[in-house]
């Protein structure tokens, strides 16, 4: 039989076997993806550098999970905004001991861990939409604190920090001081659609907001993509720029201060690539 102009039975079975592979892959909820190239994550990285400002780090929230690493520049700070309630509200524990006004949110609770006068509850998840379920941070921080700036930003949302990134405006993020937000899935930086989502938005923060720290989270191992090493989970420390009157690269990781967030799992640190 005389073979069609073009036709490759090479190309036929390997693209049987992509097909097949994909959907064995489909039924476990799993898919492929095409990774991106390392040029387009040299440009992420050069941007991604931690610096060292005027302002020391100091540990609020206790030595393990739940504890975080923030610029001491607290004063005048009047407000707290975290999503995301866990069996441990430690970190909003100790600013409302300084005085900072706290406000929770998360719908898969009915309320925080510990009550307090100074913590304001909301059973709804942060999204970048609006109804009974979900709200933007655009809305929460206009109904509490619609004259107001300089807050802190807690969040911790399982994936969800990414939507709720990109949807808020400028003028409300700009209305924080410091954001604390921990990053998962980071390891999709390897794959094109990850890359974008993530690259986008660390590039929203980035426009107002210096990296002061890193940590990597211990509850997952790390990937190895080219020379590049990506812990999946990561706790990210932002100082607004306009907060910073000096600063230089911060070349030694782990701070003094960091600590194991799943104390029986062996501790990470922080890979050269992401700082050095």
């Amino acid at each position: 039989m005389r073979a069609w102009v073009g036709y490759d039975p090479a190309m036929t079975v390997k693209s049987s076997i992509k097909e097949t592979s994909r959907s064995l892959l489909l039924k476990q909820n799993l898919r492929m993806t095409r990774t991106i190239g390392f040029d387009w994550l040299e440009q992420f990285f050069s941007r991604i550098k931690p610096v060292t400002t005027s302002h020391d780090l100091i540990r609020v929230g206790g030595e393990s999970d739940g504890g975080y690493l923030i610029p001491n520049d607290l004063e005048n700070v009047e407000i707290c905004f975290s999503p995301g309630v866990c069996d441990t509200a430690n970190f909003e524990l100790e600013l409302v001991s300084r005085g900072i006004e706290c406000f929770l949110a998360d719908y898969s609770v009915d309320a925080p861990p510990i009550q307090n006068a100074l913590f304001h509850f909301e059973k709804k998840f942060l999204g970048p939409v609006e109804n009974s379920v979900y709200m933007t941070l655009d809305s929460w921080v206009k109904k509490h604190a619609p004259t107001q700036t300089d807050f802190i930003l807690q969040m911790d949302i399982e994936g969800a920090e990414y939507s709720v990134i990109l949807d808020t405006s400028d003028d409300t993020l700009q209305k924080f001081r410091i954001l604390v937000i921990e990053f998962h899935g980071l390891d999709a930086l390897c794959d094109k659609n990850g890359f974008q989502l993530i690259n986008l938005t660390f590039r929203k923060i980035l426009n107002a907001f210096d990296i002061v720290h890193i940590h990597p989270t211990n509850c997952l191992k790390p990937i190895i993509y080219g020379k590049y090493e990506i812990p999946p989970v990561m706790e990210f420390t932002f100082l607004r720029k306009d907060r910073i009157s000096s600063k230089q690269p911060t070349l030694s990781f782990p701070h003094p201060l960091d600590r194991k967030n799943v104390s029986y799992y062996e501790d990470l640190s922080l890979p050269k690539c992401w700082f050095d």
